[in-house]
């Protein structure tokens, strides 16, 4: 298997962090919020990573400049999460290997999870492995639902749930490994009808699994891996996690 590579969606400005900065470079603990996701990365194996960058695009690539393996795609308008992945065209259509993509926002990502997904990946061959976790409050997260035999079959978002899927507590992470090749054909099939007009990568596992292609979900994530930073509140909630752990 080809050395893997990863893309981080660091382009949004964060308009909930009562902050200018990009939302990527708000501080947690006192570090940019991106260096824990970059740490976990490159401590997980991976060795050449596309930020994706955006809003105040100068000052993300000015924070990263000392990093190695770090390269960086303009996403000039913010266009969902597939736009993002779109951006890194120039990257990606040469690889021929594993492309792991992550939030930008999720310092909560620990290396041992990027490992053990990216093994999981090659053993079982997939054109996708998503990373799952368990939420004891599931609101507002995309929802894993699985068959009888506990295949994966979609991510449905909460808004269009059943009742019953939204008792499901499995919850897309954005946390995905991804055949580079069949990325890139998934990418070009991409549709912005919905309510956003935006264009999302959660909706690739869903365009590769009606071409009879291998997508899987693995709940490899812990809970605390699934604490993301959209506002102060949340902002409040990893530092806290962040400090007790390091204290354990």
């Amino acid at each position: 298997m080809a050395n893997p590579l990863a893309v981080v969606m660091a382009a949004g400005q964060g308009t909930r962090m009562e902050s200018d900065l990009p939302k990527v470079l708000v501080e947690v603990c006192g570090r940019p919020m991106i260096h824990y996701v970059l740490d976990a990365l490159a401590k997980g194996g991976i060795e050449q990573v596309i930020v994706v960058v955006g809003y105040r695009a100068d000052d993300v690539r000015r924070e990263l400049a000392g990093r190695d393996g770090v390269f960086f795609a303009l996403q000039e308008e913010q266009l969902g999460t597939g736009h993002a992945v779109m951006a890194c065209r120039e990257f990606l259509e040469p690889h021929d290997g594993p492309v792991l993509v992550v939030a930008g926002d999720s310092p909560m990502i620990q290396a041992s999870s990027i490992a053990k997904l990216i093994e999981a990946f090659g053993r079982d061959h997939c054109a996708c492995l998503m990373g799952t976790a368990q939420k004891e409050d599931p609101t507002g997260l995309g929802r894993v639902v699985r068959d009888q035999q506990g295949e994966f079959q979609a991510i449905v978002e909460e808004k269009d749930a059943t009742p019953q899927q939204r008792q499901i507590t499995e919850v897309n992470m954005t946390t995905y490994v991804f055949d580079c090749q069949s990325l890139m054909g998934a990418l070009s099939q991409l549709r912005s009808d919905n309510a956003q007009g935006e264009y999302y990568v959660t909706d690739c596992p869903g365009i590769l699994k009606s071409e009879g292609r291998n997508v899987q979900a693995l709940d490899a994530l812990t809970p605390g891996e699934s604490l993301s930073i959209n506002n102060m509140k949340e902002l409040a909630i990893v530092e806290a996690e962040i400090r007790r752990t390091d204290s354990a």
